[in-house]
């Protein structure tokens, strides 16, 4: 048998052979390592790469054997996408740990996961309480997605049937103290502007390590002076103090008339000044 086609077996066997001894140790072994775990991983690694390229130390063959490494995982891969049984059984499923606020007790030894593993896996995902969970998978990757109980989930504008406006993705329109013309086009600012916003917040253009403008047209920077102090904007929180100023106008408008049809509409156009307001307080936060 010709040496390549040596070579290219015997990589092709120790992968399979790598694949099944990491399959055997379960996700923990990708998701969380231990200092014994990692040694482990990459002695077996090494001797395995020891056992397909020989003793002979050849670029070529080494060469020849990396290819062979990469080429192997990248077939899989394609494999995996036409064919779902296959994908399963390369990539794993998910594991359910807890289903409808209970922990699945068989499926945490099948994983070889303790009870205080799971619960660490909860504190990372800011969940102290399993009690609070509706659902918890372990993915194939090692990851752990919890779903909160509706009533410990955060509460949303949705949830407020409050419309929002949307928010894009804030430009940065300087860098190291340098203006960035083609973010700052994109903002629909002009320059003026932006050197306009640096005086009221106190410093230059040069001062500046990072400035960005954000989906409401307010510049935000960092600067490169941490002991710098920056004067922050409070448009819309004077606009919003203003309008509940207005209401609070209105509101006792309506109570001193003793015109019904006055008394109506001041307390329509109250109602109308409040929904105003919870947009302006949900783009606040």
């Amino acid at each position: 048998m010709p040496e390549w086609v040596n070579v290219v077996l015997r990589a092709v066997f120790f992968l399979i052979v790598l694949f099944l001894i990491t399959k055997l140790l379960g996700k923990k072994q990708i998701s969380q390592l231990s200092f014994f775990e990692y040694v482990n991983g990459i002695t077996i690694g090494s001797i395995g790469a020891e056992m397909v390229t020989g003793l002979e130390h050849r670029i070529l063959i080494g060469v020849l054997a990396i290819v062979t490494f990469a080429a192997v995982p990248f077939a899989v891969g394609f494999i995996s996408l036409k064919n779902r049984p296959f994908r399963n059984f390369v990539e794993g499923k998910g594991s359910i740990f807890i289903k409808d606020g209970k922990i699945m007790e068989d499926n945490l030894r099948k994983e070889r996961y303790t009870t205080d593993e799971l619960l660490e896996l909860l504190r990372k995902r800011n969940v102290f309480q399993v009690s609070d969970v509706e659902f918890a998978v372990l993915e194939p990757t090692g990851d752990l997605n919890v779903l909160l109980k509706k009533e410990n989930q955060p509460i949303t504008a949705k949830d407020l049937k409050l419309t929002v406006a949307p928010v894009k993705e804030p430009q940065t329109v300087i860098m190291d103290g340098e203006l960035l013309e083609e973010p700052m086009f994109s903002t629909g600012r002009s320059t003026e502007w932006l050197y306009n916003e640096l005086e009221k917040q106190g410093v230059t253009l040069e001062d500046v390590f990072l400035g960005q403008i954000n989906s409401f047209g307010e510049l935000s920077v960092d600067l490169f002076d941490d002991q710098l102090q920056v004067s922050s904007s409070h448009e819309r929180s004077l606009l919003y103090a203003t309008m509940k100023k207005c209401q609070a106008d209105l509101e006792l408008f309506a109570l001193k008339t003793k015109d019904k049809d006055a008394k109506d509409s001041f307390e329509e156009s109250s109602k109308k000044l409040q929904e105003a307001i919870n947009k302006i307080a949900s783009i606040s936060k």
